[in-house]
């Protein structure tokens, strides 16, 4: 790995361009849930100023402690600690959302609260690397080539900038939105956790997307009543 970064040998053929295709694409079905727990977590900070930013930010960390993930996968991938931590974390996010959910004695849309912009911006960043242990795995199974898998990578955090904004919208207007999101997360700390433990059992790829799909079916199934909320009130 560390010998392709010192010499680099770039090819553009049609099997380079339908690898980055590949690449792309897993990026973007294995970031939905990803793109939501971001989007929960900016949903923390009041001023729709501050979310932007702490996304612009948060991402920009993300995006280079990607890249050092990328860079130093074939270590990373020897230590199981990495995968551990990443499900921990994962869970430990899961787990505070309900938590609050609970705490608030409602269903809709509790948010994790910030005191400050910079409590938001390194919880982005962490969360998006935690979410990269498995997708980076995916993507070296997939190319060879460092330079194709950053770049896969780097397409990836640009469309989950974008996607990220998306679900702060619609996380207000749909009902179990952001409940399908954290339980996915969930989901994903729970595989990173297995795959640690035993690796024979971890549920295969299709199945998760599978699961994944099927939770943001649900998600997207009821709107929330804020209309009618607001005619009445007026």
């Amino acid at each position: 790995m560390l010998d392709q970064i010192l010499h680099p040998s770039i090819d553009f053929g049609i099997e380079t361009v339908f690898i980055l295709i590949i690449l792309v694409a897993l990026e973007a079905v294995l970031s939905a849930d990803n793109a939501i727990a971001l989007a929960s977590i900016a949903q923390g900070l009041k001023d729709e100023k501050e979310q932007n930013y702490a996304l612009n930010i948060g991402l920009l960390m993300a995006y280079v402690l990607r890249v050092l993930l990328i860079v130093t996968a074939t270590w990373v991938i020897k230590y199981w600690q990495f995968s551990l931590l990443g499900g921990l974390y994962l869970l430990w996010l899961t787990f505070q959302y309900f938590a609050n959910n609970d705490e608030d004695g409602d269903n809709q849309n509790p948010k994790l609260n910030f005191n400050s912009l910079w409590q938001a911006i390194p919880m982005i960043a962490f969360t998006d690397l935690a979410f990269s242990l498995d997708s980076v795995t995916t993507a070296i199974a997939v190319a060879d080539e460092i330079w194709l898998i950053i770049a896969g990578g780097t397409i990836g955090v640009i469309a989950l900038r974008f996607l990220a904004q998306l679900f702060i919208r619609w996380i207000e207007e749909f009902t179990h939105l952001q409940d399908a999101g954290f339980i996915t997360v969930g989901l994903v700390g729970l595989r990173l956790i297995v795959k640690v433990i035993e690796p024979n059992i971890v549920p295969p790829e299709w199945l998760m997307i599978s699961v994944i799909i099927a939770m943001f079916v649900w998600g997207f199934s009821k709107k929330n009543d804020l209309e009618v909320t607001d005619s009445s009130e007026s």
